[in-house]
């Protein structure tokens, strides 16, 4: 793992693997359950994966936390690295950052493949567009997330405990308020001029399939790919149909 300084931020970055580039925006939860789908994913591709401030144990400065800020500091990112023809890879809430920067520049990305992506509020402003889990029971909060058991939290170890609680943080501090979404990003949609991908799990109870399906319809260029026996991580539950759909979608 590096340290690496973009706009007076440190980060961790992790660069493994040759080929084309691809920048991971990484999800809200269970960081180690995602490490064997980002180790295949560098099998074939350079991968370069950050934790995202506050993520990462350190704590941001006061005038950064919008998820708008997150998306500057990844293009930043990218014009440090000197980097082209990107392929953006974000789950969940790092396929909100995703967003947040294809409606900026894509000057350096090549596509997007987006898993379940938040951010974008699609109902009407009574209607909730994503699950509230911190006001679910423990155990349909985890059948929110998982077609199947779901993560066994009693098989963390203290470390990876402190980090679902650190994670748990800073999405609230980022995404609170407005729950998980930035009220304009639905209508500069229009702006992102590469192909978009959206993988779904068929099973997701926190951005359902029906959310996917209005949202693959206001994407410029996009396309979705449902994935049987899945939830909201589809990475963790199938992770050999998730890189196969990525592939075929974008990537191949």
């Amino acid at each position: 793992m590096d340290q690496i300084n973009v706009a007076g931020i440190e980060m961790d970055l992790e660069v493994q693997g040759e080929g084309p580039p691809l920048l991971y925006l990484h999800p809200e939860h269970y960081a180690h359950l995602h490490a064997p789908f980002l180790s295949k994913l560098s099998e074939d591709r350079k991968v370069y994966a950050a934790r995202h401030p506050g993520f990462d144990g350190r704590r941001p400065p006061g005038d950064f936390r919008r998820v708008d800020d997150l998306a500057y500091l990844y293009l930043n990112l990218l014009d440090q690295l000197d980097l082209s023809n990107v392929m953006v890879l974000g789950a969940s809430f790092g396929g909100w950052i995703g967003l947040e920067m294809a409606v900026r520049n894509t000057a350096r990305i090549s596509n997007l493949s987006l898993i379940a992506p938040l951010g974008v509020k699609l109902g009407g402003r009574d209607e909730r567009d994503f699950a509230d889990l911190a006001a679910l029971p423990d155990d349909q909060a985890m059948s929110a997330l998982f077609s199947g058991k779901g993560a066994d939290l009693g098989s963390f170890s203290d470390a990876q405990l402190i980090e679902v609680a650190q994670d748990r943080q800073y999405l609230a501090y980022y995404a609170w308020k407005p729950y998980l979404h930035n009220p304009s990003l639905a209508r500069w949609l229009q702006r992102i001029d590469v192909p978009v991908h959206l993988l779904w799990g068929e099973e997701d109870g926190y951005v359902t399939a029906a959310y996917a399906r209005r949202l693959v319809d206001r994407v410029p260029d996009a396309s979705l790919h449902m994935i049987p026996g899945a939830g909201h991580y589809p990475q963790i539950e199938k992770m050999d149909e998730t890189l196969s759909a990525i592939t075929a979608g974008l990537g191949g």
